[in-house]
């Protein structure tokens, strides 16, 4: 419904009124952006259109005093304030939020401290995290005890600086997501009143962008810089996006030298970061690396068998060992099987068995019918077919032809074997896990703009599948 004439003027006349009493750079920046929504007369309530959650908080913290007196002169007493907050500029999302009580009614105006020491009003944060990802179902198993327990440990004590940041790295699908969603909710629990923020690269992006667009990206640096726990998932989208990087820079700054959490997840360590900023790389190691690892088959029967209990399953061990013999790259693989075995056994009404199971897993994510390949083979054929030799490729030898060699027998056990980078550059040469994703990343990017090379591979996988 729109605004009546005097509506419109009653909010002119606040406006009039705070021009009058501020300068004129503070009315500019946090006044005149504002606009009126409606005045609900029988509420007695006004709802304000507000830029950026950032306003509300400054607002209420810098100019509580002068806003209650104006609304009261002329609204009345008992007069409440509502902020329409923007959350989300691009997809027109907003959210209601109460002003502060103390900043608009009779009692409070007696009761009030002086201006410039009236606390500040923090308004309620929607921390974004995924209440299904919580550390009781993220099943710990070798691969990942490293940063469960770190994860923990930062929940336990939010601000010791050892683990400050916390960077963890590893393929898709092994949980990075569920593990800094559930130190994130582990927070929350225990300690109810802090900040705490997840949000992914690209929404970060995003947001950065219409900040740009706006021009108001101070107004978006100053937000991020309130968070106590910041949470950014999959930091590797940054790559290249110079502005982004530099206004991640300055955030990660100021909280990391305000004592504050900075949680990052990344399909790659920082040395494999190709088109990140040095300063930013730099800081990525300040704290710890932690690598999540593809899951073992141990622990692959275990997340299954928790998920199996979760759903009110019956499977025997022979499906759940023969499942995590097949389906070993991701967790979300796994899962996805399961849900697919529960939904085959209610539509035809029958048991879950190995049959079954195996049409679901050729169906959903296949199952190639091929002999089991070693780093022996891999290192053996590879050899062959770029004419060096295996002591060569596992000595120190810089040749370019030793050189590719090496660099492609590490992404065919990368992508061919069940092991983590660590075992596979221990095998190579004793090389490290860094090396071996340097390797892995250097021949994928040639495959894509040498087509006699991707040939070659491609004939090389072959063979060693055959």
């Amino acid at each position: 419904m729109p605004l009546s004439h005097t509506e419109s003027q009653r909010w002119a006349s606040c406006l009039k009124i705070i021009q009058n009493n501020v300068s004129r750079q503070q009315y500019a920046i946090w006044f005149a952006p504002l606009t009126l929504e409606s005045y609900d007369t029988e509420r007695h309530e006004l709802t304000v259109c507000v830029p950026s959650p950032y306003f509300c908080e400054h607002i209420e913290t810098n100019y509580l005093p002068l806003l209650r007196d104006v609304l009261v002169r002329v609204y009345g007493e008992g007069i409440q304030l509502i902020y329409k907050v923007k959350t989300d500029a691009e997809n027109d999302i907003s959210v209601n939020v109460e002003a502060s009580r103390r900043a608009t009614t009779a009692d409070a105006r007696s009761t009030a401290q002086p201006a410039g020491t009236a606390a500040a009003s923090v308004q309620e944060l929607d921390s974004h995290l995924q209440a299904e990802y919580t550390f009781d179902n993220f099943v710990e198993g070798l691969s990942n005890k490293l940063p469960r327990t770190v994860g923990l440990s930062i929940a336990q004590n939010p601000h010791q600086m050892t683990f400050n940041p916390l960077f963890v790295y590893g393929a898709s699908g092994v949980g990075k997501t569920h593990l800094v969603n559930a130190i994130g909710l582990r927070l929350k629990e225990l300690h109810p009143a802090m900040r705490v923020l997840y949000v992914s690269a690209h929404l970060f992006q995003v947001q950065y962008t219409e900040s740009v667009r706006q021009n108001k990206v101070n107004d978006f640096i100053a937000f991020y810089q309130t968070i106590d726990v910041l949470i950014i998932d999959d930091v590797q989208e940054f790559a290249t996006m110079e502005k982004t990087q530099l206004a991640f820079f300055h955030i990660f700054n100021h909280l990391h030298q305000n004592g504050k959490q900075i949680i990052l997840t990344s399909d790659r360590p920082p040395v494999a970061l190709g088109g990140m900023n040095e300063r930013l790389l730099t800081r990525f190691k300040w704290g710890l690396l932690a690598e999540l690892e593809r899951p073992n088959q141990e622990l692959r029967c275990a997340i299954l068998r928790h998920k199996i209990r979760h759903d009110g399953l019956r499977i025997s061990e022979d499906v759940i060992n023969f499942i995590a013999a097949n389906v070993d790259k991701s967790v979300r693989d796994l899962q996805g099987v399961v849900n697919s075995l529960m939904a085959y056994s209610v539509v035809h009404d029958c048991e879950i068995d190995l049959s079954m199971a195996e049409r679901v897993i050729q169906s959903t994510i296949g199952m190639a019918e091929r002999r089991k390949v070693t780093i022996d083979d891999i290192l053996q054929q590879t050899c062959a077919a770029f004419c060096v030799s295996t002591e060569a490729v596992l000595s120190s030898s810089r040749k370019a032809e030793v050189v590719t060699g090496r660099q492609v027998a590490m992404y065919l056990a990368d992508k061919h074997l069940h092991m983590s980078t660590t075992k596979i550059g221990a095998a190579i040469g004793r090389r490290t896990h860094a090396t071996v994703l340097h390797s892995c990343q250097m021949v994928a990017n040639r495959m894509e703009t040498d087509r006699a090379f991707r040939s070659q591979i491609e004939a090389l996988e072959k063979q060693l599948v055959s």
